[in-house]
């Protein structure tokens, strides 16, 4: 079995499960207490936020562990807000922040706060000169990922860290998915990290707050971690996070070089066996060991089951799939298909015989899911002479409307119009990223009884 799913939970590393058995037997204690053994557990704790200080590039008193790293993300937002009320109740996201980002949005604007939302380019990176373009006199915290957990695009924070900075505006910054990989640089001001995104246990999280930035905690409190996280802290978990956070470091250079050939083959490779498939983030600018792609005329729910057969666990941020009947909130801000989505996340010491046995099994999974829905086959089309068909796809799910398209996109003649209508939210995405790949031009959506009309006209 291959595990390719490291960006929603790396492995336990080796260090940290050698840390976690270790420290349980000396760090089971209370270490607010003044006894040999709550001395003991408060010794681990401060080693530990030192070693961790030293990892993130902050002071040790800036730093304290939570329950998870959305409890870090939605204590550091909140507590930043609350601390700079006066400046102001303006908050700035990017599109494809973490859920629980955005849903700390949310929660600001129930309570009468303002948000803006900064769009991305199809690669899935923010420029910094669009952040520059939402700063406010009363904004009071912005908000942006290191690098995006669906597809691996890295963001500019330095640039927009600097860009907060000359408006006197703190950026927090959710690093939960490139802290193992290395520093998160330039003036940032709050930052969130989750250990089981780098081979710590679940249940560790870090926020840090530097010096100089007004915070307010939120909700109940008491005296541990200097007020910002209530509640007896995990000692042996803290210390296998910090463990394994130092172990993975260590090997980030060579195995970071290690990922990218093994990704960028994945890259090339998918885009070469695989018809009718998009791979998309940045090329470039990405963390080692993430790459994503969407297939065409594919239900994703039903190709990641293919793939579970294969043995490769990897995950999706289709549409297509149990656990929602929208797009992926990513994928939909990026502009690019969205059906038949595949995330591919390799974890440290992944094998190269293990990445080309996926490419080898993908082409025959894709091809079989495609079958089984009826996609359309290459080849020729009689034209008739109707100048518009409508193609009722009310009720039908992904990628059921973008496949009824593609069946009789060649029987009206080249400037001829189909009308498909749709009551799936992932068509408003598909339909339209579907026409960017086959050359066919997407004339836009309009209202009816039922759903939406997406008009499409034949080019090719």
């Amino acid at each position: 079995m291959s595990y390719f799913d490291a960006a929603s939970a790396a492995p336990l590393h080796p260090v940290a499960r050698q840390a976690l058995l270790a420290s349980l037997d000396e760090g089971w204690a209370d270490p607010a207490r003044l006894y040999r053994e709550g001395r003991r557990a408060r010794m681990l704790l401060d080693a530990s936020r030192e070693a961790a200080a030293e990892a993130v590039g902050c002071r040790p008193d800036e730093l304290v562990f939570t329950a998870s790293g959305t409890r870090a993300v939605h204590s550091g937002v909140a507590g930043a807000l609350a601390g700079r009320r006066r400046a102001g109740r303006h908050l700035i996201v990017s599109a494809v922040e973490h859920s629980c980002v955005l849903h700390s949005a949310e929660v600001f604007a129930s309570g009468g706060g303002t948000v803006t939302e900064v769009p991305v380019l199809r690669s899935g990176a923010v420029t910094a000169e669009s952040y520059a373009g939402a700063l406010r006199s009363d904004t009071a915290l912005a908000c942006l990922q290191s690098a995006n957990h669906e597809v691996g695009t890295e963001q500019p924070v330095a640039e927009v860290a600097e860009a907060c900075r000359e408006a006197g505006v703190p950026l927090f910054v959710d690093a939960a998915q490139s802290l193992g990989w290395g520093q998160v640089q330039g003036p940032w001001s709050l930052l969130a990290a989750s250990a089981h995104k780098w081979g710590g246990p679940s249940g560790v999280g870090l926020l840090v707050v530097r010096k100089g930035v007004r915070f307010a905690p939120q909700g109940a409190l008491d005296e541990r971690e200097s007020g910002r996280a209530a509640g007896f802290e995990n000692i042996p978990a803290i210390v296998a996070a910090v463990a394994s956070l130092r172990a993975v470091r260590a090997e980030a250079a060579a195995e970071a070089e290690r990922l990218r050939e093994l990704t960028g083959r994945i890259r090339a490779g998918v885009a070469r066996s695989v018809p009718d498939v998009e791979v998309v983030g940045d090329a470039e600018r990405r963390l080692p060991g993430i790459v994503t792609f969407s297939c065409l005329y594919v239900d994703g729910e039903t190709l990641l089951h293919e793939l579970d057969r294969e043995g490769f666990s990897v995950s999706s941020g289709s549409s297509c799939t149990s656990s929602t009947l929208t797009p992926s909130h990513v994928l939909k801000a990026m502009g690019v298909l969205s059906e038949g989505n595949v995330r591919v996340s390799l974890p440290a010491g992944a094998a190269e015989e293990d990445v080309e046995r996926f490419l080898a099994v993908l082409p025959r999974a894709v091809a079989g899911v495609r079958e089984k829905l009826g996609a359309p086959t290459p080849g020729p089309t009689a034209v008739t002479a109707t100048d518009e068909l409508v193609v009722d796809s009310l009720g039908k799910l992904c990628p059921v409307p973008v496949i009824e398209l593609a069946k009789v996109i060649g029987q009206v003649p080249v400037g001829g119009t189909v009308r498909v209508l749709s009551d799936d939210e992932a068509a408003r995405l598909d339909i339209p990223a579907w026409c960017q790949m086959r050359g066919q031009e997407y004339v836009g959506e309009e209202p009816a009884d039922r759903g939406s009309a997406y008009l499409v006209r034949r080019l090719l």
